[in-house]
């Protein structure tokens, strides 16, 4: 299966549980009339947001709405709309639907439309970011609490088999105790604000997944190496709402004594690598590799010559991603000038009984090869993917965005 097959299947199965409507169906025999909202050219049809209604028994697609004319007839085609509509107003009006798909990127459109589908009642899929400020998400939620009706967003990686698994292994004991984690958006040139927005939402609603609800927050952002002024705002060409500078670094209180950052700022993306999430515990690290299909990588030490005597003991082999700095301080530590420069997470130098060049383990976690436990089978039926295995995680260059 195609990796953007599988997220639609995916998606789909996930908006039907997440609304509870799957099961309903299935005792009724009813069928869910569902609809999809786009607009081609600003926002189009996001991730695939269009076909997450397909080859679902108990769901019939009745139509599909984009004020674009061709995109309109196009996608209309593709998935199979009987009919459809310039004016997602005048869809809703008619055909009633109980399950919306909320499809395009650009975030301005989704307040009015999730709104009006609302007020239609219509459960709502709604493709990431949700909104462009707290108080429409606040008017969204409480008209749904008002209506008993659904909202989701379409953070996919939520209901990954892959994430399924790590959870479950976390909160059985996998990494000891959870200390701290680190998330990274993709900084890529839209470091900042922007990558906050637009990726960083995934990595957001990752964290709830695993800490629960935040305490507190705080953070700082800069633009051009200086704080931000209202006067910094802009808009983008994917309309989230207004962002704002390029660096961000923020820091989260979590429930058990748990911190967490979110860091996005173009200057650590060749240090940090691929954009995710770091999980710090008492008895080892994971990381999640972020992407359509993300990837989870485990360590069980920091390394060193203790680690490397106990992965031997095991039978597992040793695997550095190593990058090699060629320059060693009188007593044989990293200089604290190469640990800033190289944001390394483990800086380890290597003595003489272990052998080998002056190191830093990049924080790419593939220290010794691991397998997370046996799980129980996904809540959205697939098949639990294996824990990925390699030497060198494949840096930041996927096309999740």
């Amino acid at each position: 299966m195609a990796r953007r097959e599988f997220i639609r299947s995916t998606t789909s199965a996930g908006v039907l549980a997440v609304a509870g409507l799957s099961r309903l169906a299935a005792q009724n025999g009813a069928k869910f009339k569902a609809a999809v909202i786009g607009h081609t050219g600003r926002g189009d049809y996001g991730h695939g947001l269009e076909s997450i209604f397909g080859n679902r028994p108990n769901i019939e697609l009745v139509a599909v709405a984009d004020p674009d004319p061709a995109g309109r007839a196009r996608t209309a085609a593709k998935i199979g709309a009987p009919r459809h509509y310039a004016d997602y107003r005048e869809m809703l009006d008619w055909e009633r639907p109980n399950l919306v798909s909320l499809a395009m990127r650009h975030a301005h459109q989704h307040h009015a439309i999730a709104l009006a589908a609302l007020k239609a009642g219509a459960h709502v899929y709604c493709e990431k970011p949700f909104v462009t400020a707290p108080v429409e998400a606040d008017e969204l939620l409480a008209e749904a609490e008002r209506r008993r009706l659904k909202i989701a967003v379409a953070h996919t990686m939520h209901m990954m088999p892959v994430i399924v698994r790590l959870k479950q292994a976390v909160a059985e004991g996998l990494l000891g105790e959870l200390v701290e984690v680190r998330t990274f958006g993709k900084q890529d040139t839209r470091a900042g604000g922007e990558d906050m927005m637009v990726l960083g939402s995934h990595l957001f609603d990752l964290l709830r997944l695993f800490l629960g609800d935040p305490l507190w927050c705080t953070a700082r952002v800069l633009g051009q190496g200086r704080d931000i002024t209202p006067a910094d705002r802009r808009l983008v060409k994917d309309n989230v709402g207004y962002v704002a500078g390029d660096q961000v670094f923020a820091e989260f209180a979590f429930p058990k004594g748990v911190n967490a950052t979110f860091t996005s700022d173009a200057k650590l993306r060749e240090t940090v690598g691929h954009w995710g999430i770091e999980f710090f515990g008492s008895k080892g690290a994971a990381r999640i590799n972020c992407d359509i299909a993300p990837n989870v990588f485990v360590r069980r030490s920091t390394g060193g010559r203790l680690a490397r005597r106990d992965c031997e003991r095991s039978g597992a082999r040793m695997q550095w991603p190593q990058r090699s700095v060629g320059d060693r301080d009188g007593d044989g530590r990293l200089s604290r000038r190469l640990e800033r420069q190289t944001g390394a997470l483990s800086a380890q130098c290597t003595d003489a009984s272990v052998g080998g060049p002056l190191t830093i383990t990049r924080p790419q976690f593939a220290h010794c090869e691991d397998h997370l436990p046996a799980a129980a089978p996904s809540p959205i039926g697939d098949r639990p993917t294996p824990v990925t295995e390699v030497t060198q995680p494949r840096m930041n260059t996927n096309k999740h965005e």
